[in-house]
This record gives C-alpha cells, structure tokens and sequence, in this order.
C-alpha cells in the first residue's frame, strides 16, 4: 500500500492515498475548455447504432419510412436486457442495416439512419417529478426506459449497475478527466454543476451509500468551485433536502495519470484494493461518472432519454478547437466540418485521447453514448509511432503500470498465444491505459498486444462455452434415451405379467358340465405346457375337418366303383385304408381331449 498522504486542496484535511506507477503527459487541455459548451449544427443524416453499450442488441421498433420525434423509442431491449435507443432529432427514418460501428475494430453493426427535418421537435417527456414517491424498482425501470449508461468508461447499463450493487458504503461520482486533451467533464461540471448533485443524490438514495465523493484532478479549478457552490446551495435548497444528512465532498486528488481509472480512484480516495477480477462494488463503493449523474438527473427530473453528450473536438488540424452537445448518431465527418478542419496529408482522426483512443478507419463512424472526445491531432503534435524494435528488457514499463502488472511479461505470453499464461499473470487487470508503450523506448505498441490477446481470450471463452452447453444437450439427450428406453423396459414387463394374470385366472374359472350345473375344473397336470395343449387342440380340429372331407368324398367313390370297375384296384384299396386310419386317428385324438 502506498504511503498515505493530506492533500490541502480540500475544505477539510482529507487522506489520500496513492496508486503504484502511473505518468504525467503534457495536459494539452486549455485548447477546448476555454469557450462555453457550442451548440453546432445538426447534420443532415444521423447513424443510430443498436449497441451503444456493453450488453445485448436492442430490438427495433420502427420502420423504413416512419416519421419520428426527438425522443421517441426507435429500439426496445430484447430478452436478454439491453438498452434502448432513442431519435436524437426528429425526422424520417431512411434505412435500417448494417452501418460502420464507433470501434476499434472497424467492424460494422446493426443500427438505423435517420434523416433529420432540421425542427428538432420533441415527442412525448414523462419525468418522474418526484422519485421517491416511487420504489427503488420503478426509479431503475425508467433509468433503464431513458437508455442511460455510464458515460465516462466502457458504457455499462446504470440501472444494472446500481441494481447489482449491494451494502455500498461510498458513492464516488467520478470527475478526475486523466487524460490529456479530453476537457467534456470539465466543462460540464462549470456549466451544470447543480445537476450532476442532483444526479449524485438521486443515485445515492438508489444505493443507500452512507457517503458521497466527487473527486476532481487539481487541474480544473473552476469546476472545483462550481462544485463547491452547487454543493452549498444543495444543502439549503429544498431540492435535496437530504443532503444535509449525507457526508457529501468534493475531494481534489492531485493530477497523475490515470488517476480516473476505476481501480486507481477507489484507491486514492479509500487506501482499498478492489479485488483481482472484481469490481469496486465488492469492498462496498460504487463509481458513476459526473456525465452519469447529470444523464440521471435529465432522465428523473425532465423525462429526457440520453440522446446528446458533450464532446471535445481539439487537435492541432483544428482551427477551432471547442467543447460542445453532440446529438448521438452525428458522423464525425459533420463535427469536423463545423470546427474548420484542416486536415494535413494522412491525417489521423482519434476518437478519445491520446493514450486509450484509437484511430478512425473513415469519418462516416457515429457519435455514440461514450464518445467524449474527438481528437485531430497533426504530424508535428503527435508524432506517430516508429517501427517497433525489440525489447531491450528496461523494466520502464513494469514502473509505470498503475495495475502492479509486468507488461513485458504480458507481451512475449501475447506474442505466444500462452492464454493460460496470460491468466496466470492476470492480464484481465489490465485497464489499456497505454502508460507502458509512452514509455517504452522500443516504441512496442503493448496495448495493441494486449486487447488483441484479450480478445481472443474472449472468442475462446464463448467457444468454450458453446462447447460446454454442447456437452451438456448431448448428455441430457443421452440420458433421456436411456430413461425412456427403461420406461418401455417396464411398461413391456408390466404388460406380460398382466397377460400371464389374465391367463391363470381364465384357467381357474369353473366350466359348466353336460347338465348345466357348474364344474369343478381338473386339476392341471404340472407337467402339461400350455403352449403344447393349444397345439394339440389345433391339430384335434385340423383331423376333425380333414376327416369329414374324406367321408364326403367316400360315397361318391363307392358309387363310382359300383358303376364301373376301377382302373387300378390296388389304388383304391390303398386310398381306402389311408382314409380309415385317418378316421380311426381322429376320433382316438377327439377321445383323448374329452
């Protein structure tokens, strides 16, 4: 554990504590955060991706051709519980495909196109005026309706977030903005400060927490005192009135990248190490980001679904560098044009900063729900990386990792596909902050290494997985033949134990004797089968027939040979004494069964 320390920035001598490694890179941020956040221009057309967060794909609910208002639900979660999506502007919806998705895979997805009609008319709002009137379940479920998710990370469903979370101690409502260049929460938390305390009580009174912390970095001291005041004015409006009753600060952490990282705040504000593969909410805390609690407050108190953010626009290939409310579903390409791009020979576009951002494959990709910056940066500004050129084994990387990872181990298991090594060194820890490759003198792109591996890791796991339910259907088939071939086992020797009841019962019933009155039935002999007897009384009845039709044949014989001599009489003295035996042999058979 690091050493702890007091930080004189706050109102109150507050300890803090520190995260191993991290790196302070030129801040780069005054470009953008001078100016109030813009409003710009709506562009003509708006890409509305289905998955604008972690999570299953949403359904869609409307039509090509169908008229929409700003506001109205063009998707609704499916089975598996995703979020929403709603019509940013309003509009007319033109298409509905496959459309380039806001990653860095530059893979395409599901979404809709929307053409706006430039009125931005708004649809029906149904705010929740007061919340607490209502349960904890019906607060979620609208959260969940209004599509919000976190804004500041990887987009996680906030209803889910909160409702998962149990016997939190501590809210944190994170404002730290590590990263260079990016200036969209600093400029919120100046302009809109009075909401994001709104959201964070809201968001307390969802989880119980006994306190609430909004940490900010030392480097933004205008939204330091906005925030100070909005929380000065809580505590005697009427609109929070349990603020009052809340240990709720504003905590300014010194600036050190990447001290808004999950992990690294929780540890600067509490001295806690939130497990390897857990999460903040098993040591009792819980983190949504500053644009996160003003979402909430938008979605509570104005009915409004999360349809805009504020987004830097910066970079050197700008002239106009801002901060300003993107509408959700705006190309880049239309950003760009409204703050006089000058693009240089193979410029690059970023979406995010300079450490965890990736590089566009064209500017036709959305504005999405975690798109906080969009970076335009020249040759000179931000050189690209050279060749990279072999480990020399510096251990620089491993002194900056702010996860206590060995990133060089890290990347030689990458580069074998030792995915077992690659758990056992807990690459899941890894957070992408990109602290390693700024200072690896190789120029070793290690975070590329690294969301590959990880990736792979995953489509493993989901083959892994399909596997396993595989495995599971095919013994449950298995086990279901066997079962039901056990069931005609015993249905077969049930029915062949009632025949053989049926047959000793019929034997044992009296017989009528030649007057009418009822017989004692002899008794069996043990040594008669009763398959042998049937067979006898077959063949009784067979000589029976047989020997009437010899007797009916007899007489016209005899007439025949009174009437003409025979032609052989030694034939017919044959044929006769055949025909008698038979006769003899079928009454002695009629004798022996009376």
């Amino acid at each position: 554990m690091s050493a702890v320390q007091k930080y004189s920035g706050n109102d109150a001598d507050i300890r803090l504590w520190s995260f191993p490694g991290g790196i302070h890179p030129p801040e780069r941020k005054a470009p953008a955060n001078q100016a109030p956040i813009q409003r710009l221009a709506l562009a003509d057309e708006f890409i509305i991706p289905l998955r604008q967060h972690i999570g299953a794909l949403s359904e869609v609910q409307v039509a090509v051709g169908d008229h929409v208002l700003k506001g109205d639900l063009l998707s609704a979660p499916g089975i598996e519980h995703g979020l929403p999506v709603h019509a940013p502007t309003s509009g007319e919806i033109i298409e509905i495909g496959e459309f380039p998705l806001n990653h860095p895979s530059g893979l395409s997805g599901p979404g809709i196109r929307l053409r706006s009609d430039h009125l931005d008319s708004w649809g029906e709002r149904k705010p929740l005026a007061d919340y607490q009137q209502h349960n904890h379940l019906e607060v979620l479920e609208h959260l969940q309706h209004m599509g919000i998710a976190g804004l500041g990370g990887a987009g996680f469903p906030t209803a889910r977030k909160v409702a998962s979370a149990q016997g939190i101690d501590c809210l944190i409502i994170n404002g730290a903005e590590c990263e260079p260049y990016i200036a969209a929460d600093d400029r919120l938390m100046r302009e809109h400060a009075d909401e994001i305390v709104r959201g964070s009580l809201i968001l307390q009174w969802l989880t119980h927490a006994k306190s609430i912390l909004i940490a900010i970095e030392d480097n933004k001291p205008e939204a330091i005192a906005a925030m100070r005041n909005a929380l000065a004015q809580a505590n005697e409006n009427t609109l929070a009135t349990q603020a009052s009753e809340l240990a709720l600060k504003v905590v300014v952490i010194p600036t050190k990248y990447p001290s808004g990282g999950e992990r690294q705040l929780t540890q600067i504000l509490t001295g806690k190490q939130v497990p390897a593969n857990g999460l903040p909410a098993d040591i009792g805390i819980l983190m949504h980001n500053t644009g996160t609690a003003w979402a909430v407050c938008r979605a509570i108190d104005h009915g409004e679904p999360l349809l805009e953010r504020v987004v830097t626009l910066t970079g050197e290939a700008i002239r106009r560098p801002c901060t300003a409310w993107v509408p959700l579903g705006t190309p880049v390409q239309h950003l760009l044009e409204q703050v006089d791009f000058q693009p240089e020979a193979q410029q690059r576009v970023i979406i995010g900063g300079p450490m965890m951002g990736f590089t566009l494959p064209h500017l036709q990709v959305p504005v999405i729900k975690t798109t906080n910056c969009v970076l335009a940066p020249t040759r000179k500004e931000l050189p690209p990386a050279g060749p990279e050129m072999p480990c020399i084994r510096c251990g620089a990387c491993a002194d900056v990792c702010p996860a206590s990872l060995l990133p060089q181990q890290l990347y030689w298991l990458a580069n074998a596909n030792d995915y077992d090594g690659l758990k056992a060194h807990h690459l899941a820890d890894c957070i992408e902050c990109g602290a390693c490759a700024y200072v690896c003198p190789s120029e070793i792109p290690l975070v590329q290494y690294y969301r590959q591996a990880k990736a792979e890791m995953r489509e493993q796991a989901i083959e892994h997985h399909k596997a396993e339910i595989a495995r599971q259907r095919f013994e449950a088939r298995q086990a279901r033949l066997e079962r039901e071939k056990q069931e005609r086992l015993e249905r077969h020797a049930q029915a062949a134990k009632a025949r053989e009841e049926a047959l000793a019962a019929r034997k044992q019933q009296p017989q009528a004797s030649d007057d009418g009155a009822p017989r004692t039935p002899a008794k069996p002999d043990a040594n008669t089968d009763p398959v042998a007897s049937a067979v006898a009384r077959a063949k009784a009845r067979k000589a029976e027939r047989e020997a009437a039709r010899a007797e009916s044949k007899e007489s016209p014989a005899e007439s025949a040979t009174e009437a003409a001599p025979p032609e052989d009489p030694k034939k017919a003295a044959v044929a006769a004494a055949i025909a008698r035996a038979k006769a003899r042999k079928a009454a002695k058979q009629k004798d022996e069964d009376s």
